[in-house]
C-alpha cells in the first residue's frame, strides 16, 4: 500500500488488478479466491475458507466407543471410508484391540476402492473441464458421452467394491472396532475381481486422455508429506515421512505437524519444516513412487511425472497414476485374501479401558489423523482430527502467490482462470477441513 500511495502522490499511473471469486465451483464446500496486484506486484493471494465450523470433534466426545466410528464416517460423504478406518485405528489402539491380517487386508481393499472412486470424481467431473477449456462436465457429456460413461463405470465399480466389503460406501455400516460385522462371500469377491479386470481398458484410456492434455507450466518446490509402509504403497497406516528427510511415528504427530489459526480461514493451516507443506496424490507419488505397481510406474512415465515433481497442477495427473495403482492392487489383494481363505470372524468382545489412540490413513486428499482419548467406561473424552485439506491450505496460498508472480503480463481473466484451476488441482474437501 505505501508503494501505491507514493506513486499516486507523484502523479504516476497506478495499475491495479483485483480478482475475487466467491464460492468457487467444482470443489466440495465453500471457499473464495482473493487476489490483488499493483503495478505487477502481488499484494494479496489467498484462498478464503468461509464454511462454518462443524464441530465434529465435539460431537465425538462423550460417545461410547461403539458409536464413535460410525459418527466419524459422517464427517465426509466422499471420504467416509478414510474417516472410518482412521477412527477405528485410534479406537483399537486406545482400547488394546488387535485386528487380524484378514481385517487389515479387507480395510486396505476398501481404501483402494475409495481412492479410485474419489479420484475418478475429481479427475473427470471436477478437473477435466479445466484442461479442456470447459465450464463444467455437461458440455463434455454432449460432445463425448463415452468419456463421461467411462468415468461413471470406474466410479460405480469402485463404489460397489467398497459396498461389498463395508456394507455400503457412503457411511459404511460393517466396519466395527476389531473387524467387521460381516464379510463378503468368496464368490462375490471373485466376481468383483472380474469387474475390476474389466476396468483396465477404461483406466488405460484415462491415462491416454491426460497424455493429450496440456498442464500449466509452473514450478514451486515445497515440502511433501505422506505415510510410508516398508513393503507396499500405503493408504492404511505407516510412518509419517517428509520430502525434507526423516520419518515420524504417528504418536508424535503433534510435535511435527503444527496447526495454527489464520484470519482468513475457518479451517486451520499447518506447517512442519517449512511454512507449509503439501499432502495428497502428488506428495505420495513423489515420496513413495518406487512402491507403485509396475503398471502405475508405466503410467507415471507416460504422463511425464519425474519425482520430485514440483508442479502442483500435476496433482490431478498423480491421481491418474494412483487410479492405475489402486486398480491393479485391488485385483492382487483379492487374490491374496482368497488364497489365505476367508474366515467368518466374529466381532471381538471388547473390554472398555482408559487409553489414547492415534489412527492414520491416506485419504484421497492426503494424510488424515484421528486422535482419541477414552475413559475407563469406553467413552471418548477428547478428540482431535487433522484433515488433509486443512494441511494443504497454507501451501495453496503460497502457490497462488508464486503462480501470479510467474505470469508474463498477467491479465484479470488469466489470473482468475489460473487460480481456479490451481485450487481445483488440490482437490479440496472444504467441509472436512473446518473441523
Amino acid at each position: 500500500m505505501p508503494h501505491t500511495a507514493e506513486r499516486a502522490r507523484k502523479g504516476k499511473h497506478v495499475s491495479r488488478i483485483q480478482v475475487r471469486v466467491d464460492h468457487l465451483t467444482r470443489v466440495e464446500g465453500h471457499g473464495n479466491i482473493i487476489a490483488s496486484l499493483c503495478d505487477g506486484r502481488v499484494e494479496e493471494a489467498i484462498f478464503e475458507v468461509v464454511e462454518a465450523s462443524r464441530f465434529f470433534e465435539g460431537i465425538l466426545r462423550e460417545r461410547d466407543f461403539e458409536e464413535v466410528g460410525h459418527i466419524a464416517t459422517r464427517i465426509c460423504g466422499i471420504c467416509a471410508v478414510s474417516h472410518g478406518c482412521a477412527s477405528l485405528q485410534a479406537t483399537e489402539q486406545a482400547l488394546g484391540i488387535d485386528i487380524s491380517e484378514q481385517t487389515r487386508l479387507l480395510r486396505r481393499l476398501m481404501m483402494n476402492a475409495e481412492i479410485m472412486s474419489s479420484h475418478a470424481l475429481h479427475v473427470y467431473f471436477l478437473a477435466a473441464p479445466d484442461f479442456l477449456g470447459l465450464d463444467s462436465v455437461l458440455p463434455l457429456l454432449k460432445e463425448s458421452p463415452e468419456t463421461v460413461k467411462r468415468a461413471y463405470r470406474i466410479k460405480q465399480t469402485s463404489y460397489d467394491l467398497s459396498g461389498l466389503v463395508g456394507g455400503r460406501h457412503t457411511h459404511p455400516i460393517a466396519l466395527v472396532p476389531g473387524g467387521f460385522t460381516a464379510i463378503p462371500r468368496p464368490s462375490d469377491l471373485r466376481q468383483m475381481q472380474e469387474r475390476l479386470a474389466g476396468l483396465r481398458h477404461d483406466v488405460r484410456q484415462t491415462v491416454e486422455l491426460f497424455q493429450g492434455l496440456e498442464v500449466p507450466k509452473f514450478e514451486r518446490p515445497t515440502e511433501y508429506v505422506c505415510l510410508r509402509w516398508p513393503d507396499h504403497y500405503t493408504f492404511y497406516g505407516g510412518e509419517i515421512v517428509s520430502s525434507e528427510g526423516g520419518c515420524v511415528d504417528p504418536q508424535r504427530y503433534r510435535e511435527t505437524l503444527q496447526e495454527h489459526v489464520v484470519s482468513h480461514s475457518t479451517a486451520k493451516h499447518a506447517k512442519w519444516h517449512q511454512d507449509g507443506y503439501m499432502v495428497g496424490a502428488l506428495a505420495r507419488v513423489n515420496n513413495n513412487w518406487q512402491q507403485l505397481r509396475p503398471e502405475a510406474k508405466e503410467a507415471m512415465t507416460a504422463l511425464g511425472i519425474e519425482p520430485p515433481c514440483t508442479n502442483p497442477f500435476m496433482n490431478t495427473v498423480a491421481q491418474v497414476v494412483e487410479l492405475v495403482h489402486c486398480l491393479e492392487d485391488s485385483i492382487a489383494l483379492i487374490d491374496e485374501i482368497l488364497d489365505r481363505g476367508l474366515v467368518d470372524e466374529h466381532e471381538p468382545a471388547v473390554t472398555p479401558r482408559a487409553g489414547r489412540g492415534i489412527g492414520t490413513v491416506e485419504a484421497p486428499r492426503g494424510l488424515l489423523v484421528h486422535d482419541y482419548v477414552y475413559d475407563e467406561r469406553g467413552e471418548c473424552t477428547e478428540a482431535n482430527c487433522l484433515i488433509p485439506t486443512a494441511q494443504n491450505l497454507g501451501n495453496l496460498d503460497a502457490d497462488m502467490r508464486a503462480y501470479i508472480s510467474q505470469l508474463d503480463d498477467p491479465q484479470e481473466d488469466d489470473i482468475r482462470r489460473g487460480l481456479e484451476m490451481l485450487v481445483r488441482a488440490y482437490d479440496p474437501c472444504i467441509s472436512c477441513s473446518t473441523h
